[in-house]
């Protein structure tokens, strides 16, 4: 998996292996011994997907009470992804980073626990 750190602390761009031929592809979305070893020890417990039509504005989400870490990927189109830093003693608290995923790009987001987080679809 390639990993790009963001400028801020902690979330990441993620691009896993994609092993592809003329069937189509397999990649591995998430491995607890692979983000352990970049770093990502939060327990995994719940996975949502949803669906958005082009120009639904998601967000900004967030939790204060039962605090989430987020994988987020696009299995189909495109989306402009938004996180926000609101841990007040991070040093990159306030700034917020954005990154187009897609099911061409295949990347992914962490986010971490304490950010707010959102995307604007930008396909149909």
């Amino acid at each position: 998996m390639n990993v790009h750190k963001t400028p801020i602390s902690g979330a990441l761009i993620l691009e896993p292996k994609v092993f592809e031929d003329d069937r189509g592809f397999f990649l591995e979305s998430y491995s607890e011994r692979t983000f352990a070893e970049i770093g990502i020890t939060q327990r995994f417990v719940q996975d949502n997907h949803s669906c958005s039509k082009r120009g639904v504005l998601r967000g900004l989400h967030y939790q204060v009470e039962k605090v989430q870490g987020k994988l987020v990927r696009v299995v189909s189109g495109e989306v402009l992804d938004v996180f926000v830093d609101l841990r007040r003693s991070s040093p990159t608290f306030g700034r917020w980073h954005s990154a187009k995923l897609s099911d061409l790009n295949r990347r992914m987001a962490w986010v971490p626990v304490g950010f707010a987080h959102g995307f604007y679809v930008l396909s149909d």
